[in-house]
């Protein structure tokens, strides 16, 4: 057994992977302090072909060194957008025909092992502030939480770990 040569793994280029369809599934960064988180997010995104990140309130945007450290070119090739208002997105994305899916503790929550996409549906997933979570209201406002299992004595985990457990889960349930 030997590693594959990054030549070796078929990758396409920047400019065909912009080209290329996407899945219908973007990410909401509400309120995220952490760079690196906001860079890991980009580069899983792109590891997954995810329509586009929108980046709300504090969260901060590229260019930045901060989050070019995890990204590795990954906010050259993902859609990304910058609005203010985490609430008035999610509003104007239902608009759209996008289902708000909160990745939080609530007393309704679906636990994601236990989710299942529906065909034809387009997701927004809300990943909320390190400390606080996602917004109370935008919690209001969405169609419904989706919940990591855990099974230790922590009450949650980092956010770009969230973003990989849960990115990773819709992908096989929308491709496979």
């Amino acid at each position: 057994m030997r590693k594959l040569k990054n030549e070796e793994l078929g990758r396409l280029d920047n400019a065909a992977f912009m080209e290329a369809s996407k899945l219908p599934l973007v990410v909401i960064l509400d309120n995220i302090r952490s760079m690196h988180n906001v860079g890991s997010t980009f580069r899983t995104a792109d590891a997954f072909a995810i329509e586009k990140i929108y980046l709300c309130g504090i969260t901060a945007k590229p260019p930045h060194r901060e989050i070019h450290k995890t990204a590795l070119g990954a906010t050259d090739t993902v859609d990304w957008e910058y609005v203010e208002d985490t609430h008035a997105l999610c509003e104007k994305l239902q608009n759209e025909g996008y289902k708000i899916a909160a990745v939080e503790q609530a007393d309704q929550s679906i636990s994601l092992e236990e989710y299942q996409v529906a065909p034809n549906d387009k997701l927004a997933v809300v990943f909320g502030n390190e400390v606080f979570g996602v917004e109370d209201k935008v919690v209001e406002k969405a169609d419904f939480c989706l919940e990591i299992p855990q099974f230790g004595t922590k009450h949650s985990l980092n956010v770009s770990v969230s973003v990989g457990i849960v990115l990773w889960d819709l992908v096989k349930k929308i491709k496979y």
